[in-house]
């Protein structure tokens, strides 16, 4: 009998352990946070190799008039929305792409033109399922390749700020994702630092509101009806 009992015992402390290593190799929640410019600007400079010289810019107008081109390397744009998961509960799914094409274009301190083009279908996640799915059903990312944010009125932004300092603006403009397009307004902070404008933000997206269904899967009970559209954008001065 004692023996039985020791068998049952450790049938399920190895269950228990088997589900606790499933939980933290494939269902745990390891997404990273939410865009913010000191996390932003922290991934400038790190990049920088060692015994790199870093570029120097002035402050005020003649530190930021100009056109600035886009940094793929350490920019980004993507989704953040939570997800309830059969028999585990509410995730936090979050999918990034660095497939972008932007513009920047600034006349003495005010913004003329801003353009934001992303690859849709290079989003990543931490789960390759998801990735698929979302290209042939939500997003459809097959379908709907490019989400897109266009500068509808100039930024004004005062006194241009020094290097270091973090401002923070509002940008109008057209966000296009799935197909559909909404004017919307989203704050930014801003950061130049090493010679780069390095910019964050986000904003609330309605899913209903860019004609967009939840994904339907066995394990996936519910999906929130709004997300999060985050960007972390580095520019560097174009001709350099």
């Amino acid at each position: 009998m004692k023996r039985r009992t020791k068998i049952i015992v450790g049938m399920v402390a190895a269950l228990v352990v088997a589900a606790g290593s499933f939980y933290w190799f494939v269902l745990r929640s390891d997404a990273p946070p939410p865009v913010d410019i000191e996390s932003a600007v922290e991934s400038v400079t790190s990049s920088t190799a060692p015994g790199e010289v870093t570029t120097t810019v002035a402050a005020g107008v003649e530190g930021v008039a100009g056109t600035w081109l886009i940094e793929p390397a350490n920019s980004f744009v993507g989704y953040r929305v939570k997800e309830e998961l059969a028999n585990i509960g509410f995730f936090e799914a979050v999918g990034r792409t660095s497939g972008l094409d932007s513009t920047i274009v600034i006349d003495g301190t005010t913004v003329n033109s801003m353009d934001l083009l992303a690859d849709m279908t290079a989003l990543s996640s931490n789960d390759s399922r998801r990735d698929g799915a979302i290209k042939r059903q939500a997003l459809e990312s097959n379908a709907f390749p490019e989400a897109s944010f266009i500068l509808t009125t100039p930024i004004d932004i005062g006194v241009a700020p020094d290097p270091g300092v973090t401002a923070s603006f509002a940008a109008t403009g057209d966000l296009t994702i799935h197909g559909v397009t909404n004017t919307v307004t989203i704050p930014l902070d801003a950061q130049m630092v090493d010679g780069k404008i390095v910019v964050v933000g986000s904003a609330p997206v309605v899913f209903a509101d860019y004609g967009i269904d939840p994904p339907s899967a066995a394990i996936v009970l519910s999906v929130e009806d709004t997300g999060v559209f985050e960007f972390q954008l580095v520019f560097g001065r174009s001709g350099q």
